[in-house]
């Protein structure tokens, strides 16, 4: 249990479970449906079964990439082939259920964008697409992390979110792994791996985060206001600051706390979206 727990990022659930909950009370007439117990259900799915899926794909296809990572090693979990079929059981066995769970519950929109989920959690790392080795796609299939929300709110609503938000969603998210990738550099070159960070390099990575995470700023304003612009800002002064760590080499240092400033992102962005709900 330690493994998979490990495996599963516990520093990065929030990554899933805030955009569920956000898709939640973005999606509820009225406070009380947060009795229901469905939604209780899939909280617990986007807490620990998607998150071992997400990043447990990732390391059964990414060995041979990982062993040539310290991050892997230090700050993560390395998953020897030996161990890739038991943790392939595991991700179905907790996954599955879920998946039949949501066919059996919820509507045809809720339905496919849990499918959506899972496609791009699945295909991001392992063939035939495996976005992850081709540059830009693989930013652009971190739309993954949008998908709980658009599954949230299409459950509670039996619509799905505005495209215009899906697609501001979508562009924070890219950004997201295009920073991400960049600490990724060196041991990606050495593996062979193509990403978004190899291919344009950490200064112009960078420069491409600042224009996705003003865009997704401009593109959400019509529905989050004021609070667009405040965390659209936030995120790039981030960036603007990541150009002096690259420079000294230590943007891993500023890049470990990448997790916690997106996490406050969440918490601002669920706060806003409770009080102008005005139950």
């Amino acid at each position: 249990m330690r493994f998979l727990l490990k495996v599963s990022r516990p520093r990065f659930w929030f990554y899933l479970f805030g955009p569920y909950l956000v898709g939640l009370v973005a999606g509820i007439a009225a406070r009380g449906e947060l009795a229901d117990w469905r939604y209780a259900l899939f909280a617990i799915y986007f807490l620990f079964p998607a998150n071992l899926l997400v990043y447990g794909i990732n390391d059964i296809f990414d060995y041979e990439t990982d062993a040539l990572n310290a991050k892997k090693t230090d700050y993560e979990q390395l998953v020897g082939p030996e161990k890739r079929r038991t943790l392939f059981y595991w991700i179905a066995g907790l996954n599955l259920p879920f998946i039949i769970a949501a066919a059996l519950l919820f509507d045809l929109n809720s339905f496919l964008a849990l499918q959506s989920f899972v496609f791009f959690s699945l295909f991001y790392s392992s063939p035939p697409i495996r976005a992850k080795t081709k540059p830009i796609l693989d930013s652009a299939f971190n739309i993954l992390y949008v998908m709980p929300g658009v599954f949230a709110f299409a459950i509670t609503s039996g619509s799905l979110p505005p495209a215009t938000l899906v697609i501001a969603a979508g562009m924070w998210t890219a950004a997201m792994h295009a920073y991400s990738a960049i600490p990724d550099i060196e041991a990606d070159k050495k593996a062979g791996l193509a990403t978004i960070a190899t291919f344009f390099g950490g200064y112009t990575t960078l420069a491409i985060c600042f224009g996705l995470y003003l865009a997704a700023a401009v593109l959400s304003f019509e529905y989050l206001g004021p609070t667009a612009i405040m965390l659209g800002s936030a995120y790039m002064i981030l960036m603007i600051a990541s150009v002096q760590s690259l420079r000294t080499g230590r943007i891993f240092n500023l890049y470990k706390a990448f997790p916690m400033i997106n996490i406050v992102a969440g918490f601002v962005l669920f706060w806003h979206v409770v009080i102008s709900k005005s139950w």
